[in-house]
């Protein structure tokens, strides 16, 4: 709070002026979240990473866009420098080496960096109330067969929205829903039943494996390798095709995704 206060100071926020007759002061309060201390050649270069938080961002409005930053270096000196310039121009929160950054959970060893959402997992299962379900092996009934006209409509489509989006940014560590999440959110429009019965299944498949995530290795060879693929036409409402890819450094998967 002290640190808060200085920099709104600091940025002269506001002029302490007296409070004119007759006149009320709107009342303030502060609002507490706990935020973990954070946290793909930065594995297999053996880089140190280092989070940092800029206070009072939106005090820069056009200045700083992003008020959570990552630095990466061979040499901790050059953080450490890079830090001290930041904060006589920002005034930023030094929050040590990167283990949480943006929902996504950090693991560094002598293995590489291990990159998950499971914190995150376990709330969107808390929120939608399927913490206590009961696990699927696998996310989807491979003999389901969704379309838009097939089933009646969801009572809350609001609802299978905001799930479905919620489940898209789980996507940035877990491949393995990647085509499911991309085929349900073509319906976020009009959801039928069927649509938010297979949402489900997804998240009773997270029940079983929350912790999952990409794994960058420390021993992966600097070779790019890329894969694609189609499935003509397979779409049964607009007869478009479905094309997936994915691209690796060495063995470390660092890019993918399946789009209509």
């Amino acid at each position: 709070m002290d640190a808060k206060i200085k920099a709104l100071e600091v940025n002269t926020t506001w002029t302490v002026v007296d409070l004119p007759c007759g006149k009320v002061p709107v009342g303030c309060k502060w609002v507490y979240k706990i935020k973990y201390h954070a946290n793909d050649v930065a594995a297999i270069k053996g880089w140190h990473l280092e989070q940092l938080d800029v206070n009072n961002a939106f005090l820069h409005a056009l200045l700083v866009y992003v008020d959570d930053i990552v630095l990466a270096d061979t040499s901790m000196e050059e953080i450490q420098s890079v830090k001290r310039f930041l904060y006589q121009q920002f005034r930023i929160k030094d929050l040590g080496h990167l283990r949480f950054f943006l929902g996504l959970e950090i693991t560094s060893s002598s293995f590489g960096i291990f990159l998950n959402q499971r914190k995150y997992t376990l709330e969107l299962l808390e929120d939608t109330d399927f913490l206590g379900s009961k696990p699927a092996a696998v996310p989807t009934d491979p003999h389901t067969k969704l379309s838009a006209t097939d089933g009646v409509p969801y009572d809350d489509p609001s609802g299978y929205r905001r799930l479905i989006g919620r489940l898209i940014y789980l996507t940035h560590t877990r491949p393995d829903i990647s085509f499911f999440i991309q085929h349900l959110s073509q319906y976020v429009s009009t959801p039928l039943v069927p649509h938010y019965q297979a949402a489900t299944r997804i998240l009773r498949y997270l029940k079983g494996c929350p912790a999952n995530g990409v794994l960058f290795s420390s021993q992966s060879p600097l070779q790019l390798h890329g894969f694609a693929d189609s499935d003509w036409a397979c779409c049964p409402n607009t007869r478009r095709s479905i094309t997936g890819y994915c691209v690796l450094l060495g063995s470390s998967l660092i890019s993918w995704k399946s789009k209509k």
